[in-house]
């Protein structure tokens, strides 16, 4: 037996471990003899990321949720949000509906039916309960309730009201005034921008641009490029230089809570939007002097960044792990050289070695974050380098686990997160354009959509392409061959009917000239039809009839009810697409008549369910159903067995090889 399963099995109690057909239950702290069984019982079984096992652990460590008991002011807290941030991540990263559900669990019990926070202050006037609104958001997209939507209209509201320094930037808090210190980015800037694209408030950009650039122009040292922690405009602070406010310290984690405010708050701004490249500049900026100063050994960072030799200082994990996320999905978006996912895989390679630890009793430990650090206050935080350097350090700090888990998960994507740069891949929004209306009484386009989080959406089948680096879009005119130019995927999914749509845009023969075109010219086309019942096949057939493929109007794989294996295709592996085995669900297809060069690649009971075409410079992908639509990928609903999610991956990879096979 390897080391690697003795501690996976020492560690995790009861962990689900996946292959690529069930899920298997493995109860541990058995009999050596039962352990060797397990082990070769599960030898060719997948190990799950070490990000994963943190995620079990603090699932273990904190199982109702909130990390401290419920008391006034106690539970709505920014390491909580840090924590659940993480937990976002690794849920998108395996589509394991046990990670959605403790984030909804966490939520739910600080959250009343009408939306109300009994534990949020509003008087109190602190960015670092902003930050879990970000998790309000995500709950509101999933399931639609308004009460999420309530509960982070207060936390906006926060912002309209906060009080700020003279030149507009946001006090850290009430009881902090005139001050802008740099982890308040982190914990108001992500929610407030996917606010803004949520509920439709553009003019909100210029606002979130600013905090960034105003605590940059006055926080960055010009000598070493490094950020101080803090900026007192008023300069009354006794730890403010008297000339420019600024603090005198470098502080490791505040510059790790700004990059990553900056990586996640970026992905919400309109790419025409002037202050995105305002971002991306500071971005550049910050990672080249936060790199410049990566211990060359162990890959970390100390404490105080630019005083490695001093005595006392030391490396510090959650800025580790901050350091690591940033940089690594700031390659993977764009907005970072790919020289930087050097660096990251330096840093969580040492972070593992020196931080993290699995310990005799079953648990997991992470070292080595300080606890909390601050400025002012009483006791009085000077900002000094001796003031960093002796601030109690903890194990398994929440914020510190948080950051870790979020590190983890990009890390568990650096190895294929830059095989789709360069592309960006379009779905439709003319073909199939339903609208429905929000909570803000708001109309927006939903079903098939990369920002629909609800079962209609698309959120999982777009995180799958971003987390190889393809940029998403959304196209809502009829396409053409010069709306298209820009693309090198199109996605084209279930076109309306009446009874979905009161007004649909059927394909008409010149959307089929145009479309043929630019599949001719090198584009990637991907139609992914439906029944007859909930989609149009006849117009859609005057496009996919050039291809030689023609979708059926028949019903196939008919469910009734809960009777998931209705709708259950084997997948053996080994093929064209699928080279692993899968266990897919589809419910109530079409099914495909090709002719001429189109090819099956998967069949079904003499059902051919997927197939291609190439077509000029281009290629034609086609699928009889919308299998990767939420509701089937996100781990929520289907039997654990069925595995649409580990499939579409599969599929977005061929996807990406057929198109690199026809471009090079």
């Amino acid at each position: 037996m390897n080391e690697s399963c003795l501690i996976t099995i020492a560690v995790w109690p009861l962990r689900r471990f996946k292959n690529s057909n069930h899920l298997g239950y493995l109860f541990c702290f058995f009999a050596a003899a039962i352990l060797l069984l397990a082990c070769a019982v599960n030898a060719n079984a997948e190990e799950p990321a070490l990000s994963q096992k943190m995620a079990d652990f603090a699932m273990q460590k904190w199982p109702n949720g909130p990390l401290e008991p419920k008391a006034p002011g106690s539970v709505w807290n920014y390491e909580l949000g840090t924590l659940l941030n993480g937990f976002d991540a690794i849920w998108y990263g395996t589509a394991d509906g046990v990670y959605y559900k403790y984030i909804k669990q966490s939520i739910d019990q600080l959250v009343e039916p009408d939306g109300s926070i009994p534990t949020y202050k509003l008087e109190a006037y602190s960015l670092d309960n902003i930050l879990l609104g970000k998790q309000l958001l995500l709950l509101y997209g999933v399931t639609r309730d308004v009460k999420y939507y309530k509960a982070a209209s207060q936390l906006r509201k926060q912002l309209t009201s906060h009080p700020r320094t003279a030149s507009g930037g946001y006090w850290h808090k009430q009881i902090y005034p005139d001050q802008m210190w740099l982890d308040g980015l982190y914990m108001a800037e992500p929610f407030y921008a996917e606010y803004a694209s949520s509920f439709k408030e553009p003019e909100d950009f210029a606002d979130i641009a600013k905090q960034f650039v105003l605590i940059e122009q006055h926080t960055r040292d010009p000598k070493t490029g490094l950020l101080v922690h803090g900026w007192d405009e008023s300069k009354k602070q006794d730890w403010a230089d008297k000339k420019s406010g600024r603090s005198p310290s470098f502080w490791a984690r505040g510059i790790g809570w700004y990059m990553m405010a900056l990586v996640d708050t970026l992905p919400y701004f309109p790419q025409n939007d002037p202050g995105r490249s305002s971002l991306l500049a500071i971005l550049n900026r910050t990672a080249e002097s936060v790199v410049r100063y990566q211990d060359a050994n162990s890959g970390l960072w100390y404490q105080v960044l630019d005083k490695g030799g001093e005595k006392g200082n030391y490396f510090e994990s959650s800025a580790a792990c901050m350091f690591t996320y940033a940089l690594a999905k700031g390659v993977r978006l764009g907005y970072l050289p790919n020289r930087y996912a050097t660096n990251a895989t330096r840093a969580y390679q040492g972070i593992q070695k020196h931080f993290v630890h699995a310990q005799a009793d079953g648990s997991l430990e992470l070292t080595s974050t300080v606890k909390g650090i601050g400025l002012g206050g009483n006791p009085y935080r000077d900002g000094s380098y001796s003031y960093y350097i002796s601030s109690p350090m903890v194990s398994n700090d929440p914020k510190g686990i948080g950051a870790f888990i979020l590190a983890g998960a990009e890390m568990d994507m650096a190895p294929y997160a830059q095989l789709g740069h360069g592309s960006t891949v379009l779905v439709d929004a003319w073909f199939n354009s339903q609208q429905r209306t929000n909570a803000a009484g708001q109309t927006e386009y939903f079903h098939y959509k990369w920002n629909d989080f609800s079962n209609d959406g698309f959120s999982l089948f777009g995180h799958i392409f971003e987390s190889y680096g393809v940029k998403t879009g959304t196209l809502s005119s009829a396409p053409t061959v010069e709306n298209l130019k820009n693309a090198q995927f199109y996605v084209i999914v279930s076109p309306d009917i009446p009874v979905k749509n009161p007004h649909p845009n059927y394909v008409q023969p010149g959307d089929a000239e145009q479309v043929t075109k630019w599949v001719r010219d090198g584009g990637f086309l991907i139609i992914m039809e439906n029944d007859s019942a909930n989609a149009d096949l006849d117009h859609l057939n005057l496009l996919s009839d050039k291809f030689r493929m023609h979708f059926n109007a028949v019903l196939s794989h008919h469910v009734i009810g809960s009777q998931y294996e209705m709708g259950r295709i084997a997948v053996s592996g080994g093929g064209t697409l699928f080279h692993k085995s899968h266990t897919l669900y589809m419910k109530d297809t079409s099914t495909l008549s090709l002719s001429g060069p189109a090819v099956a690649l998967l069949q079904d009971k003499n059902d051919i369910l997927m197939a291609t075409v190439k077509y000029g410079n281009g290629q034609v992908f086609a699928v009889v159903d919308p299998w990767l639509y939420n509701e089937y990928t996100d781990g929520r609903k289907l039997p654990p067995e069925y595995d649409n999610y580990a499939g579409g991956r599969e599929l977005v990879n061929w996807l990406l090889q057929q198109q690199s096979h026809s471009t090079h």
